[in-house]
């Protein structure tokens, strides 16, 4: 009875096309990025912090990355922790190299420098689909991360070729503690979380859709295939790039290519599956899970006795096995149980 919309009455084109159009949906999310700045911060404690939330909001930033490129435009790709690296490494170099450099126009430009790379390896979608266009983001994967580990100028000319990041900070505030950097990480987010929501709702978004439903007939109808499709791999790589970047300042605290694997890669590949394709809630809902069921697993076989090198074969087996299920049952995702629960409460109690 209280998630209806009956008499929320629409006077303009303007109040229609709301990213909330639903009164409660934009009371619910109002309340929990409240929830998220003004309590999490006072009851959550430093591993929670280091291990869960900071991680978890990374991983959403990368998974909608995907997501945009993947689930919008229909263009597969298995090159997302390139593309991470990229910005990874390229705001750590202007950090280094440019004096006075602030840390947040860092991460733009990394974001900036991984789309300029994720245009130049879209350039094979133009003829290419499908498992080739596949490969052709994993030769990507590959080609980066052999590139920074080469080439010794990336890294500074360490000999280890791990370097600690730089400090973060902003304004005359330097963000130490797990607490501020989770703050810092969680204003990003939200603020590229809504970018990305008008984003997939504007003229951009629906072209991403009909090239991703079917590419001749948008062809037919005036969409420009090159620039659409070029333009998907280039805000997907921005998000992976500022992603990596706080991947890298904001959770582990150093820059190395192995850091940025073909495994990180896939794990962010079955975030966009599992939480829903085509959805900027089920990045997060695919990243929770990810982020939470290795956890939850090592938890299960200290309670059972089993030896703690079991836990990798069983999280391996498990994510093998839930890709499956929601490939079969619901492709479309968490996000999509939720859309449906959604509409059982709004017809509840009447009969479906």
């Amino acid at each position: 009875m209280i998630y209806r919309e009956s008499g929320q009455y629409k006077t303009s084109y303007i109040n229609d096309s709301q990213i909330f159009p639903i009164k409660q949906d934009r009371y619910a999310v109002l309340a929990f990025i409240a929830f998220a700045f003004l309590a999490v911060p006072f009851i959550a404690t430093p591993y929670f912090f280091s291990a869960i939330l900071i991680p978890f909001l990374i991983f959403s930033l990368a998974a909608l990355g995907l997501n945009i490129l993947t689930g919008y435009a229909g263009q597969i790709s298995l090159g997302t922790a390139a593309f991470m690296a990229v910005g990874a490494f390229a705001a750590y170099n202007f950090m280094l190299r440019v004096p006075g450099m602030p840390i947040l126009l860092a991460f733009i430009l990394g974001g900036v420098c991984a789309s300029m790379v994720g245009i130049l390896f879209g350039l094979p979608s133009l003829r290419i689909r499908g498992f080739y266009l596949a490969a052709s983001t994993l030769a990507t994967q590959f080609f980066v991360v052999w590139c920074l580990t080469k080439v010794p100028w990336f890294t500074n000319y360490s000999s280890s070729g791990v370097i600690t990041a730089q400090e973060v900070k902003i304004l005359g505030f330097h963000f130490n503690t797990p607490e501020e950097k989770y703050l810092l990480v969680l204003a990003i987010v939200c603020v590229m979380a809504l970018l990305a929501k008008n984003m997939v709702r504007s003229t951009v978004g629906r072209s991403w859709m009909a090239v991703r439903d079917m590419d001749v007939a948008a062809e037919v109808i005036g969409f420009r295939i090159m620039r659409t499709k070029l333009t998907a791999f280039a805000v997907s790589s921005f998000y992976c790039g500022v992603a990596g970047a706080l991947f890298a300042y904001c959770y582990v605290g150093t820059v190395e290519p192995e850091a940025y694997n073909l495994d990180l890669s896939f794990r962010i590949l079955f975030m966009v599956i599992i939480g829903g394709l085509g959805s900027i809630l089920g990045s997060f809902l695919g990243a929770g899970f990810i982020v939470l069921l290795p956890i939850v697993l090592s938890y299960i076989v200290h309670v059972t006795g089993l030896p703690n090198s079991v836990t990798s074969n069983v999280e391996l087996m498990v994510f093998g096995a839930l890709i499956i299920f929601f490939l079969i049952v619901e492709p479309h995702g968490l996000a999509r149980l939720w859309q449906v629960a959604k509409e059982k409460l709004r017809l509840w109690p009447f009969p479906h």
